[in-house]
């Protein structure tokens, strides 16, 4: 009895030592390992890799960018359902254990113990939280207890609200999703709020294996899960019997749903990514950033339909170019597969609107054709009598085409060899409201708005008209149209410039020579004035001074600007003489909400202040006090301004614009601009609320084809956008500044004429010009114009 005393006594020492050791080596551990665990305080700060958003000013979504899918919750806004489905599923003490659950930890000791195997049963979601946000992968019992030590100080540090709120934003649930609220997106298309029982436990039961139960992978292996889940609901009494019952019945269906942009404008998307980048870095695309653009859906949507549109037209004017290529000989036989057929068809290039097609056959009733998603279609001659293909030149069995819906009709289209651009600015303060750099960026990612150096063409005439105002020409003088040949040391050999159409009208007042576009009389007004002289003036309007070439051809537009270049430029017409700065980004919004940057634009404002020309030809204040530092810079006296205005008027009423009366208002302004050989075709037009500018030509500068002018081929681009974005705007133009007056001048020798003149004109001129131009009547002789004698 003794002894068996003394042996107990000496086991309960052995084990009170040991578990002192243990408690030791317990501690020992923590204070080696709690060292290199990281601070739960960074939890709080913790980045999910949200991707980047970006949304029209009118909230669409135009562009996501990031590797995963997240959509970030706040712990109010995850329903009960889904909270009850992930504790029965993963942790249903979740709200008793302080982070570690001993119990099921000693379970997974004692199965380890007798099977030999390892068991997950002890996790817990603090444990499963500090495992995937902190530690590696990997699995072992250091690991094991680094996860156990983490887990107790993030318990201590966050409330049980704030660790599942983290944990249910962080898990991963397979298809790239991050979280139930991308999850309940990304399959069932829906908000968490709206998820069923059956879908909850669906979302509950992928953690343990997200990439192989996930509903589209394995949609058996995921109503296992879910059917599990449901039934711990139901032995946890989460649930009722009657929703058990319903929820077990509830098949496993998927709406596999990826966000997808409403509103087609990646080529601005495309600027805001890359801004995004240079302000951010990498971090851009995991940030959680929102950004809104200044883009408005409803214009973008327009200024698509109509460049798009517009390169339609111009390929049926042009003819057919054959088929894009045709099926390999494989998918010609008479069993072939008919999925080859339209995996063959999906791999082709993707182009808005125009789907790849095959020919069935091809006779004299009609043509019949074999798309992917739409199956046979049948073409009646008339939806591509424009390609002009004939029974000597059919169209064969296996050839591959395009067709487009027109209406209810289909009709045969092809990819346009041409491309074009189209960019919209508010002049007020420069943000972009539409923007589209091509037929298709999913085509070709060229942004020909940013990218496109291109001759402007007779665009840049009002700008040379504006510096001979400056230099004291005005509206009513007269200039000669006539032939000419220049000996210019800058030029190679003697230069003969010509008008379009290659006629000549003889003297010419300024206000009919922009009205119609004269090309000699813009080279006599530019030798008068002088080339540097033009240079310099030209460069106040934004366009780089570098690019302006040092000879006469660069009054005919031989420079080089890219579209959105030339908008800026027009924005200084439209908007009384300020220029403002372009800008895309309205807007950024990290992933909490709070805005990081919002755009401040500098803004015009013609009633804010007004500038002179002084004695040397500088521009001064004419008001005090000078402008604050919101307002764009006036760089450009409102008075030569308003008198460019009120001449591209008439280019609209009367000129080379006259198609754009169709729009019937009286407030627009605008210029065509053609260069050689029809190479590139524009149109610049606006009123006080908007300027847009259109471009067409190839990417790879060749002829468009004769007849191909800015009228014909660019200026529907800018209509078809302009009937959307002046809709509902009321008419506005810029106030006449009072430092004008009007006058009668002679329309043979635009000199001032005498108030009962009955065939005298009216014009405008800047008061301080007007005694000299009296003088001028009275001394010059009757029929003195620029470009006679021997002047030039």
């Amino acid at each position: 009895m003794r002894l068996l005393s003394r042996i107990l006594l000496i086991l309960a020492c052995m084990a009170v030592v040991g578990f002192g050791l243990l408690v030791g080596v317990f501690f020992a551990a923590k204070w080696h390992y709690g060292s290199q665990l990281p601070s739960v305080a960074s939890m709080r700060e913790l980045q999910l890799q949200v991707p980047l958003r970006i949304y029209t000013r009118d909230g669409k979504l135009i562009g996501e960018y990031g590797a995963e899918r997240r959509a970030p919750l706040r712990y109010d806004q995850i329903p009960p359902r889904v909270i009850d489905a992930f504790l029965a599923a993963e942790d249903d003490r979740f709200f008793e254990h302080p982070g570690v659950d001993w119990r099921g930890l000693a379970r997974a000791g004692v199965v380890l113990a007798t099977t030999g195997q390892k068991s997950q049963g002890g996790s817990t979601i603090t444990m499963q939280l500090a495992r995937n946000v902190f530690l590696s992968p990997e699995r072992s019992y250091v690991r094991k207890f680094k996860e156990i030590l983490l887990a107790m100080r993030i318990e201590d540090e966050l409330s049980k609200q704030e660790i599942l709120e983290t944990y249910l934003n962080k898990i991963f649930l397979g298809q790239r999703a991050y979280g139930v609220g991308a999850a309940a997106l990304v399959y069932f298309g829906k908000e968490p709020a709206d998820l069923s029982w059956s879908q909850a436990a669906l979302l509950a039961g992928l953690p343990k294996a997200p990439s192989r139960d996930n509903p589209v992978a394995s949609p058996e292996r995921a109503k296992e899960r879910r059917d599990y889940v449901l039934r711990r609901l139901r032995t946890l009494n989460k649930i009722s019997e009657l929703d058990y019952q319903a929820a077990m019945a509830e098949p496993v269906t998927v709406k596999f749903a990826l966000p997808s942009v409403e509103v087609d404008a990646y080529y601005v998307a495309e600027m805001v990514r890359a801004e995004m980048v240079a302000r951010y870095g990498e971090g851009a695309y995991t940030g959680g950033y929102r950004v809104t653009a200044t883009v408005d859906s409803v214009k973008q949507q327009a200024a698509n339909l109509a460049l798009r549109s517009a390169l339609i037209d111009y390929e049926e004017r042009h003819g057919w170019n054959g088929p894009e290529t045709q099926l390999p000989a494989t998918l010609l036989a008479e069993n072939a597969d008919a999925k080859g057929i339209g995996n063959f068809l999906d791999a082709l290039p993707n182009a808005a609107g125009l789907i790849p097609a095959t020919v069935v056959d091809f006779g004299a009733d009609g043509l019949r054709v074999l798309t992917r998603g739409q199956g046979v279609l049948e073409l009646a001659a008339e939806d591509y009598k424009w390609a002009r293909i004939t029974a000597k030149n059919p169209l064969k069995r296996g050839d591959v085409v395009r067709v487009r819906r027109d209406g209810e009709r289909w009709r045969l289209a092809q990819l346009p060899a041409a491309q074009a651009a189209i960019v919209a600015l508010d002049p007020r303060d420069g943000s972009v409201a539409a923007l589209v750099g091509g037929y298709d960026f999913l085509l070709n990612k060229y942004n020909r708005v940013l990218q496109a150096h291109r001759q402007p063409g007779s665009g840049f005439k009002p700008f040379l008209y504006t510096a001979a105002f400056q230099f004291g020409f005005s509206p009513a003088s007269v200039v000669l149209d006539a032939p000419v040949v220049f000996e210019d040391a800058n030029l190679e050999g003697a230069w003969r410039p010509e008008n379009y159409g290659g006629d000549f009208k003889g003297p010419m007042r300024l206000r009919e020579a922009l009205v119609q576009s004269r090309n000699l009389v813009s080279i006599r007004l530019l030798q008068a004035i002088g080339i540097d002289f033009t240079r310099d003036f030209v460069s106040r309007f934004g366009l780089p001074k570098e690019r302006m070439p040092r000879d006469l051809s660069m009054a005919l537009g031989s420079g080089s600007f890219t579209p959105m270049e030339m908008a800026r430029a027009y924005a200084v017409l439209a908007n009384g003489g300020f220029l403002v700065e372009p800008y895309f980004i309205e807007q950024i919004a990290d992933s909490r909400g709070n805005l990081v940057f919002k755009a401040n634009p500098k803004v015009a404002c013609p009633s804010c202040a007004q500038l002179i020309v002084d004695t040397a030809g500088n521009l001064q204040p004419a008001t005090t006090p000078p402008p604050s530092d919101t307002l764009a810079p006036q760089v450009v006296d409102p008075a030569l301004i308003w008198m460019v205005d009120d001449v591209l008027r008439e280019v609209v009423t009367r000129g080379t614009a006259t198609k754009a009366r169709e729009l019937k208002r009286s407030d627009i302004r605008g210029k065509t601009g053609t260069t050689n050989d029809e190479t590139d075709a524009w149109f610049y037009g606006f009123d006080t609320q908007q300027v847009a500018v259109s471009w067409v030509g190839f990417d790879t500068p060749q002829p468009l084809g004769r007849g191909e002018v800015g009228g014909k081929a660019a200026l529907p681009i800018w209509m078809d956008y302009m009937r959307t974005a002046l809709k509902g705007l009321p008419e506005e133009v810029l106030p006449r500044p009072t430092s004008l007056v009007e006058v009668k001048v002679d329309p043979r020798s635009g000199r001032l004429a005498a108030e009962d003149s009955g065939s005298a004109l009216v014009e405008f001129m800047p008061a301080e010009r007007l005694e000299r131009a009296k003088v001028e009547a009275e001394q010059a002789p009757p029929e003195r114009t620029v470009g006679e004698d021997d002047l030039f």
